[in-house]
């Protein structure tokens, strides 16, 4: 989301990827590889050459049927990250030892200004996994481009700058559909590898293009928002797994921007917002977690929520973008929630409390449980001992490695 801290881009970019074709040949499927903390990287993802599915997981839960996501969100940050971001993802690392983390967007700001610089930011943010051997995976969000045009660096670039990490799991993402890097991975059973998790990562964009029809968009939210494809993408692959495995797959879903769903869910309601209509939603949707900002949709409703209930697979939606939310609440049957903003550069809480809320969130799966996925919670900075000053502290670039100079 913008704030003071960040200057808008001069230009709108749009999306790019028009529709150029749906269906199951546009699906590109992600898979990762087997514990965590390990010293072997991670196997590349292999997909079908024809559909771009994969053909079976290689991501497997621990032998005693656990596995641990963490999402990051919205690091937001140039070639001299502050280091109380990294520090935060260094110890949440050390301390939860996940199987998978995930990078839900805006990794940068526009301060980059050269290819190198805006490399060394986004280098910044992986090594905490990287010099681990955690999987990790990334999709994008409204800052990622910020810098592309001083640099020429753009998401598909950075796509393939991720994927020279040796932990990356990332696939080459669909093709043919709006956005960059649209992928599922699958996660295999510890006892016979078959799939019995899934994990969604979608390109929600990043702004609203200038006119639609000779109309602006003044007055309405500026933001993206997942287009047809994307959903029929979902829609089609969702399916397609689900044939070839014999069952739907319970999934999570992360994307950058949020869906009008998690406004809605807040005030149980479209168009009242008032303390009564939280209370009841509390009860009704069993929030938990703030919102200090009122949520950034584009100006469309995608209808992914809709597709969604339709397939009853995917079991919650989490976002980023913006940055004092934390909340969670169960809306119709589909957990929506946040995590809250990792980076120490960006916006946040007002005066000395600016940094409150820095934190990532954590998903706990079992594979013996009955619904797999057993809970979420947060985990902040203030609790781990970083320092929460006001003050930005950046600090000098982490080496690239060769494969990525």
């Amino acid at each position: 989301m913008d704030n003071d801290d960040m200057d808008r881009p001069g230009t709108n970019l749009g999306r790019r990827g028009l529709i150029k074709a749906g269906g199951l040949g546009a699906l590109g499927l992600g898979m990762a590889g087997m514990a965590p903390a390990s010293a072997q990287a991670a196997p590349k993802p292999k997909a079908d050459p024809v559909s771009g599915i994969a053909t079976k997981a290689s991501v497997r839960f621990r032998p005693n049927g656990r596995f641990k996501i963490v999402q990051f969100n919205d690091t937001q940050d140039g070639p001299r990250t502050d280091r109380r971001t990294v520090e935060l993802m260094d110890k949440v690392i050390e301390k939860e030892n996940p199987d998978l983390v995930v990078l839900v967007g805006d990794q940068l700001t526009s301060a980059p200004t050269t290819v190198i610089e805006q490399k060394q930011a986004l280098n910044n943010v992986i090594q905490p996994m990287e010099r681990r051997g955690v999987r990790w995976a990334a999709t994008f969000g409204n800052h990622d481009e910020d810098p592309t045009p001083k640099t020429g660096m753009d998401e598909p670039a950075m796509l393939d700058f991720f994927r020279t990490y040796e932990h990356n799991v990332n696939t080459a993402g669909a093709k043919g559909i709006t956005g960059t890097g649209n992928m599922f991975l699958l996660i295999g059973s510890s006892r016979d590898n078959e799939p019995i998790f899934g994990v969604w990562l979608l390109d929600s964009g990043r702004y609203a293009p200038k006119q639609i029809a000779g109309q602006d968009f003044e007055g309405y939210p500026d933001w993206d928002w997942l287009r047809a494809d994307q959903i029929r993408w979902y829609l089609e692959g969702s399916e397609h797994v689900q044939r070839r495995v014999g069952a739907k797959i319970p999934s999570l879903m992360f994307l950058h921007i949020a869906l009008w769903e998690h406004r809605f869910m807040w005030f149980a309601s479209v168009d009242s917002r008032t303390d009564a209509d939280h209370a009841r939603a509390v009860k009704k949707h069993q929030i938990v977690g703030e919102r200090n900002e009122a949520e950034c949709p584009g100006p469309f409703n995608s209808g992914m929520f809709s597709a969604i209930q339709h397939r009853g697979d995917v079991r919650g939606v989490f976002v980023g973008h913006d940055h004092i939310n934390t909340y969670v609440g169960d809306y119709y049957g589909v957990k929506l929630g946040y995590g809250p903003g990792t980076g120490f550069g960006p916006y946040g809480l007002e005066g000395d409390q600016k940094h409150r809320l820095r934190g990532c969130r954590v998903f706990e799966l079992d594979e013996f449980a009955k619904d797999v996925w057993t809970g979420t919670r947060t985990v902040f900075a203030k609790d781990l001992g970083i320092d929460m000053s006001v003050a930005k502290q950046p600090m000098e670039p982490l080496p690239l490695g060769r494969r990525q100079r």
